[in-house]
């Protein structure tokens, strides 16, 4: 009798809930709990562009802090190019490391409205497959690889600061495996991409 009170109970609360929805709970709750990657990001503004919006993306050619494999010299640009195209038409990134001045100076060569200048803060690539153990072979190594990334976005023509952004991203149990810590932001850029345009997760 407890068996059919509890399957009851479960049926009622599980018709309340959109399989999407119950699809990204566990998502949610498996990232916290360390099982699948986890980013947070922090923003200090909650402004809006449009979506026409020209936006320039470039990284600093700081060498961020941090154990392991130094990443590559352009991969925070490229990540966050890849998931801006998606939200925004009209998106060109830099070729290789930029100081902020070039970097505004090229996207008022180009038309630029704004300016994603971005840049790792700092890096932990830990031992992930056999190579790394192979090149490394510390214990302590092992693990979920992190990083945290800023972004600052400035208007090209006034050179005003509109939006500043700080993603923090670890990496999980079941997905460490070959995995660096520029792996970890495609998930991240994309939601600051989305919330750009006021969109919802």
């Amino acid at each position: 009798m407890r068996s059919l009170v509890l399957l009851l109970a479960l049926m009622a609360l599980g018709g309340c809930m959109n399989v999407s929805d119950m699809g990204e709970g566990v998502r949610y709750h498996m990232s916290d709990a360390g099982l699948l990657d986890h980013s947070d990001t922090t923003r200090t503004l909650s402004i809006r562009l449009q979506p026409d919006s020209f936006i320039f993306i470039g990284q600093g050619a700081f060498v961020p802090p941090g154990k392991g494999a130094v990443p590559q010299q352009n991969a925070v640009a490229e990540e966050a190019f890849k998931s801006f195209v998606e939200y925004f038409p009209l998106v060109r990134r830099a070729q290789g490391p930029l100081g902020l001045e070039d970097a505004i100076a090229e996207a008022r060569a180009v038309g630029a409205d704004y300016v994603l200048y971005t840049r790792f803060a700092r890096t932990d690539d830990r031992i992930g497959n056999g190579d790394e153990w192979y090149d490394e072979q510390a214990v302590d190594r092992l693990g979920w690889d992190r990083g945290v990334v800023q972004m600052m976005l400035i208007e090209t023509s006034t050179r005003y600061l509109i939006d500043t952004a700080r993603i923090k991203s670890r990496g999980g149990l079941l997905t460490f495996h070959d995995n660096t810590p520029q792996d970890l932001l495609a998930a991240p850029m994309r939601e600051y991409a989305r919330s750009l345009l006021g969109m919802s997760n």
